[in-house]
């Protein structure tokens, strides 16, 4: 729990990376380092439009390619590689569907049932929370992470204090912009899907 006394305020600004062949399609895409797709780099660019005027004091961002080149043309090309922001590792599920999963489990969902021979949804909780404990003991006003699809929806619900499985509520499409922050002393979402 944030302990709202011994900490600064600061906002998290989340950026998801832009599309790739494998989010296109549905494919669960973990440690596959993939690059863009044309239209990928389009919405990073027009991500930028969103984050104009913001004064950053720090941008991280997954050390996965896709990730930096989001970072990159939403101009942050110097932004740090954070290797706690890397998507979940989905181990036997990776590049396969949830629609295809489902076909033989109709009730699968990765919230609940995880990934077989995979990171456990708690593990990436744990980097979520190693993560929002740097931000929020660092005294920055603002903070950007460049991540991914999933990572960034347990971020969300770790950051509002949530279990990791309520992250299955924040939808968030490629190169979508989002702003974490407090109502008063209470952690809260300030702007979603940007």
């Amino acid at each position: 729990m944030i302990d709202p006394v011994k900490i600064s305020r600061p906002q998290l600004w989340i950026m998801r990376h832009g599309e790739t062949e494998w989010s296109k399609s549905g494919q669960y895409t973990g440690l596959t380092d993939l690059p863009l797709t044309v239209e990928g780099e389009q919405q990073a660019v027009e991500a930028r439009k969103v984050l104009e005027g913001i004064e950053f004091d720090l941008v991280l961002t997954s050390p996965l390619r896709r990730a930096r080149r989001t970072a990159e043309l939403a101009g942050f090309p110097d932004a740090v590689h954070e290797p706690l922001a890397v998507e979940w590792d989905y181990g036997d599920y990776e590049g396969i569907s949830s629609d295809l999963i489902r076909k033989d489990n109709p009730e699968y969902l990765i919230w609940f049932d995880g990934v077989p021979n995979g990171e456990t949804l708690d593990s990436v909780a744990a980097r979520a929370d190693k993560l929002i404990a740097r931000v929020l003991e660092s005294g920055m006003d603002n903070v950007l992470v460049v991540a991914h699809g999933h990572f960034s929806r347990i971020l969300t619900a770790r950051w509002l204090e949530l279990d990791a499985r309520e992250g299955r509520h924040f939808l968030l499409g490629t190169a979508k912009v989002c702003t974490l922050g407090w109502d008063k002393k209470t952690p809260a979402i300030i702007r979603w899907g940007l």
